[in-house]
Order: structure tokens, then sequence, then C-alpha cells
């Protein structure tokens, strides 16, 4: 990785991990529209190997939610550098899903989304602000706290 991402990337303290092998049946991203189109999978917060953020996201957990967003995206742009080579190759950034695992009462999916949300923009500026779906989930896999997938456009 080189050139402005991963200087901003190296200025908010983020060194992107080794991207997670998949954990079921299905490819960490594809690629689409002669390579200009990069679909990732949806990535939960794992660090070091493990989920570092795990159970039902709650009104008194707001914070940690939007510290797992943020750790998702941080995963899903490990899996995204791993199909396109340099993240300077992104163009924009054209929509994040998030799944975030709660209770029936909890309704503040949004403000845990904007973990990654925000994180995409101060990574790609104008280019990270994207269309966004936030979805509240009984569960995730792992009994992750979210999971967050992306959908970017790539120069050639």
């Amino acid at each position: 990785m080189a050139g402005n991402v991963a200087q901003r990337l190296a200025g908010l303290g983020i060194t992107l991990p080794t991207p997670a092998a998949p954990v079921a049946n299905y490819v960490p991203f594809t690629l689409g529209l002669d390579g200009r189109l990069v679909v990732v999978s949806g990535q939960v917060p794992m660090r070091d190997g493990k989920v570092a953020f795990a159970g039902k996201v709650t009104a008194e957990s707001i914070d940690m939610g939007k510290q797992a967003a943020e750790l998702c995206l941080i995963n899903v742009l490990a899996q995204l550098q791993a199909a396109v080579g340099d993240l300077d190759r992104v163009k924009r950034v054209i929509r994040l899903g998030g799944f975030i695992a709660a209770g029936p009462d909890f309704t503040q999916h949004a403000l845990v989304m904007n973990g990654a949300s925000d994180l995409a923009v101060a990574v790609f500026g104008d280019a990270g602000r994207h269309a966004r779906s936030t979805i509240g989930v009984p569960s995730l896999p792992m009994d992750a706290a979210v999971e967050v997938e992306g959908m970017f456009e790539i120069a050639p």
C-alpha cells in the first residue's frame, strides 16, 4: 500500500491486518464491471484472529458498537487492498451495509454504523461518502456485535 490512503491510515494510527479467511462457503470479495467494482463480503470485528467485540449492542454500549463498526471497516479495507493491491485506486466508496446485533428495543443502529462511515470519510475524504443500509439483527456469526460489508468503485 502506498500513497495518500496509506498516509491517512498511518495518521489515524491504523495498520491494516492480514485479511481474514472466509469462515463459510463464500469468497472475501468479488470483482465486477471489468475490475472497476469490488464488493467485499461482510467482515466482523476480528483482531488477532478473535472477535474483539461480541454480544449485543445496547443503549449503554453504543460507543463500543461504534468501535466494532470501525474495526469491521478496517477489515473490509484489508480485503479491499487484497483485491486491488493499492487503496489509492479507490475512486469512491459506493455503499456500506451494516448489521448490528441488538435486542428488539434498540433503535440507535445508525449511530453504531457511523463508526464505519466516519472512518470511510476520514480515509477517502469526499470519495468516502456513500449510500448505506443499517439493519438490526438478533445475532451474527461468531457472536460478533457488528458486521460491515462494502462496495467500491476502482480506477483501472
